[in-house]
C-alpha cells in the first residue's frame, strides 16, 4: 500500500529536508517547521498543521522517534513510520522526517527554519511539564528564525487514547478515572516539584551491579552443562548508589553514606556513575570486597541465566564502626529525611541502626530480602520508621505470615515497628499503601510491560520516601509508587535514574 501512494515520497531524513529547504529558502520560499510526537492524528492537529502552512510556502514536520516518545508505558501507540505516514498524507504537507534526536532542538538547528509553530497550549511556557519550549525557543533565535503559536481548537492525542483506546489495564483505567476526580496532574507535579530543598541522607549497601551478556550455543559433548558465548558487559551503580541517584533527581541537597571493600577498587568508577551534586562519604573496610553482583543473560529478551555474587560476610570492627557513628552523630540533625537501603551485606550494624532510630527525623527504611541474606535481614530489626517500602515477600516474612490478608499483617507490623506509613510493593498486582490515620489503599499497576525488574524497588524507596515525609496523601503516595514503578521496569538494570521530568510526563499522560 505504501509504495503505490505518493504521499510517502514526502516522507525523508532531516539531511535530505534540510539540504532541499536550504535551496528553497534561497529562491525566497519561507520555511515553516512544526513538531511533535502526533500519536493520534486527530482534528486539532489538522487545524494547526493547516495554520501553520497558512504562515508560509513550505511546511516541514518532524515526527518524535518511538525511543524518545517519554509518555510513560504503552505509548506511543502507533510507531513512528506509521505516524510519519498519517502525516504525510495531508496535502498541506510538504517534508516529514522522524526526528532522530531526544528533542526538536536538533531539528530546528538543522532545518534553520523562517517560523517554528507550536499550539496554543505551549503559550503559557510555564505549563509545559518538560521545560522543552524555553529550548526551542532558544533555538530558533539561534538560527535567527522566529516562534508563534496557532490559535484554533486544540484537543489531546493522550486524552483521546485513553478515553478510547485500552491504553492501561481494566483495573488501573478505572482506579484512574476515581483517581482525577479529586487529584490534577499540575497539582501533584507542582508539589513534586517543592521536593527539591529536602535535605536527605541516603545510608546503605553499596552494590556493583554487571549484566554480562552471552548467548546458548549448545550442549558440551562430555558435560550436561549448555555451552554460552561472551558477547559483551555492562556494569551499574547498584544497591544504595542507585537510591541516592534517583533521589538527586528530585532533591538538590543529597549526602550518601556507604562502605566499600579494600580488596578491589571501584571508586572511581562509582564516582563517574554517581550524580554531580551527591555529596558521597565512603568508608573503607580494607579485608573485604566491594559487593559485586554480576549476571549474565541472553541480550535477545533480557533473559537471566544465573548470577554470581563477589561477597564476604563479616562484622565491623570497633574502631570503624564506632567512626560511622560517630559520622552520623555529628550531621543526622541536618537531614530531613534519612532513607536506608538496607540491603544486609553487613554494614548497617544494630548500633547504627539504633543511632539511626533515635536521632533521624524522618525515618524511611527499606530492608531487602536476597539470596545472601535469606531469613537474616527482616524489617523488625528496626525498632521505629517514620515510612517503610517493602514487597510483600518481605512483609510476610518479616511477619513469620504465609497466608494471611496482607492488610492485617500491614497494620501489625505498623504496629512492632511504631511505623505510621508503610507502602508494600507488589510487582504487577500494583501497590498497597497504609497511613495509620487514613486506612489502606490498593492501586493497581498502571502497566504490564516490564524490561527488567532490577532495581525497580530502590526506585520507588527513593521516591516515595520523599513523598511520604512531604504529607501527600495516601492514594497520592500509591500512585505515585506506582508511576515510578511503572517507568522502573522500562530501564534495563540501573542503567540510569528515573528522570523528573519523564515521571511528569507520564503522570500528565494517567490523568489526562
Amino acid at each position: 500500500m505504501r509504495g503505490n501512494n505518493s504521499f510517502t515520497e514526502k516522507i525523508k531524513t532531516l539531511e535530505e529536508i534540510s539540504e532541499t529547504v536550504e535551496e528553497l529558502k534561497k529562491k525566497g520560499k519561507k520555511i515553516v517547521h512544526c513538531h511533535g510526537v502526533f500519536d493520534l492524528l486527530h482534528p486539532g492537529h489538522i487545524r494547526h498543521l493547516a495554520e501553520a502552512k497558512e504562515k508560509g510556502d513550505v511546511l516541514v514536520v518532524t515526527i518524535t522517534d518511538d525511543e524518545f516518545v517519554n509518555k510513560g508505558p504503552g505509548r506511543p501507540v502507533f510507531n513512528h513510520r506509521l505516524r510519519a505516514e498519517c502525516i504525510a498524507a495531508l496535502e498541506y504537507v510538504d517534508f516529514v522526517a522522524i526526528n532522530r534526536y531526544p528533542t526538536a532542538v536538533e531539528a530546528i538547528k538543522k532545518l534553520r527554519p523562517n517560523l517554528y509553530v507550536k499550539g496554543k497550549e505551549y503559550s503559557c511556557r510555564e505549563d509545559d511539564v518538560t521545560g522543552k519550549i524555553y529550548d526551542e525557543e532558544e533555538a530558533v533565535k539561534s538560527i535567527g528564525g522566529d516562534i508563534c503559536f496557532t490559535e484554533d481548537i486544540t484537543f489531546s492525542s493522550t486524552e483521546l487514547l485513553n478515553i478510547h483506546f485500552k491504553v492501561f489495564p481494566e483495573d488501573a483505567n478505572d482506579f484512574l478515572q476515581r483517581f482525577k476526580k479529586e487529584y490534577s496532574a499540575q497539582s501533584i507535579i507542582r508539589r513534586l516539584k517543592s521536593l527539591e530543598n529536602l535535605k536527605i541522607l541516603v545510608i546503605g549497601d553499596t552494590i556493583i551491579d554487571e549484566y554480562h551478556y552471552c548467548v546458548g550455543i549448545g550442549k558440551p559433548q562430555k558435560d550436561n552443562i549448555v555451552a554460552t558465548k561472551y558477547l559483551y558487559e555492562e556494569r551499574f551503580a547498584g544497591g544504595t548508589l542507585a537510591v541516592a541517584n534517583h533521589v538527586a533527581g528530585f532533591c538538590k541537597n543529597v549526602h550518601l553514606v556507604s562502605l566499600i571493600g579494600g580488596k578491589n577498587e571501584y571508586m572511581e568508577f562509582i564516582k563517574s556513575k554517581l550524580r554531580p551534586h551527591i555529596k558521597a562519604k565512603f568508608f573503607v573496610k580494607k579485608d573485604v570486597t566491594t559487593v559485586v553482583k554480576r549476571r549474565f543473560l541472553d541480550p535477545s529478551f533480557l533473559t537471566k541465566m544465573f548470577e554470581l555474587y563477589f561477597i564476604d560476610e563479616f562484622t565491623l570492627e570497633v574502631n570503624l564502626e564506632k567512626r560511622i557513628i560517630n559520622y552520623l552523630d555529628e550531621r543526622l540533625d541536618e537531614y530531613d529525611v534519612v532513607i536506608v537501603s538496607d540491603f544486609g551485606h553487613c554494614f548497617i550494624s544494630k548500633k547504627i541502626i539504633e543511632l539511626l532510630c533515635a536521632k533521624a527525623k524522618f525515618l524511611a527504611v527499606n530492608t531487602q530480602i536476597n539470596s545472601a541474606n535469606m531469613g537474616f535481614n527482616l524489617v523488625t530489626k528496626y525498632p521505629r520508621a517514620d515510612y517503610i517500602c517493602i514487597d510483600e515477600p518481605e512483609i510476610r516474612l518479616a511477619m513469620h505470615d504465609k497466608f494471611s490478608d496482607l492488610k492485617d499483617i500491614v497494620v501489625k507490623l505498623s504496629k512492632i515497628v511504631k511505623c505510621p506509613c508503610i507502602t508494600i510493593t507488589r510487582g504487577h498486582k500494583g501497590a498497597l499503601t497504609y497511613f495509620k490515620e487514613k486506612g489502606i489503599f490498593f492501586i493497581p499497576a498502571f502497566s504490564k510491560k516490564i524490561v527488567d525488574r532490577v532495581g525497580a524497588g530502590d526506585a520507588c524507596l527513593a521516591v516515595t520516601s520523599l513523598v511520604a515525609a512531604s504529607n501527600f496523601s495516601c492514594q497520592e503516595l500509591g500512585f505515585i509508587c506506582n508511576a515510578v514503578g511503572a517507568l522502573a521496569v522500562l530501564i534495563v538494570g540501573n542503567r540510569e535514574p528515573i528522570d523528573p521530568i519523564s515521571l511528569y510526563q507520564f503522570i500528565t499522560t494517567l490523568l489526562k
